[in-house]
């Protein structure tokens, strides 16, 4: 099975950033063909069909596999980043963190009223980033949000930060 090459060939990397935290490493998903095969026919199947105009990925990990998937979409690819980083006129939402506060900011003309997107980040632990970059694009009057993570901490349910109306998906669980 698919996910059983991922989960295999995942990274883990203990008390990373802080003691008791088991990261998971995507990066050695990304240096395999096959794995990063893998995730792009997932993405793909999950979403050809879904009416995506624009393919939303959160810095850094999600401007990975998020432009390959807007390829293989045929839609543009659109970045949420940091503060500072984006030459045009932004917007921006700040946002809770476990050890602090932090901010996200996209251009104000990335998205389109009406769009159907598709915000792409690598995982989902608290859910919190993602639920940011939800509020942010919420403020382009999108026709249609629809969430996706590589892999998600199941055991830390950062799915129920979510609104009953956004699709979440994920191609990897880890239960524990």
């Amino acid at each position: 099975m698919s996910e059983d090459i991922l989960i295999k060939n995942l990274r883990n990397i203990p008390d990373f950033p802080i003691p008791g935290i088991q990261f998971k490493d995507v990066t050695t998903l990304f240096k395999s063909p096959e794995c990063l095969k893998i995730l792009s026919d997932s993405l793909y199947e999950m979403y050809k069909d879904k009416g995506i105009t624009k393919v939303v990925g959160i810095e850094s990990r999600g401007f990975i596999m998020g432009p390959i998937l807007a390829v293989r979409l045929g839609v543009g690819f659109v970045p949420i980043r940091k503060p500072g980083k984006l030459p045009a006129e932004v917007i921006e939402e700040s946002y809770k963190k476990e050890y602090g506060t932090d901010s996200i900011q996209v251009h104000k003309d990335a998205i389109e009223e009406g769009d159907v997107i598709l915000l792409h980040d690598d995982l989902l632990a608290t859910g919190g980033t993602m639920e940011a970059a939800c509020n942010l694009m919420r403020k382009l009057k999108p026709g249609k949000i629809l969430v996706n993570f590589i892999i998600e901490l199941d055991q830390l349910e950062g799915r129920k930060m979510f609104d009953k109306d956004i699709d979440v998906q994920s191609i990897i669980h880890v239960k524990d």
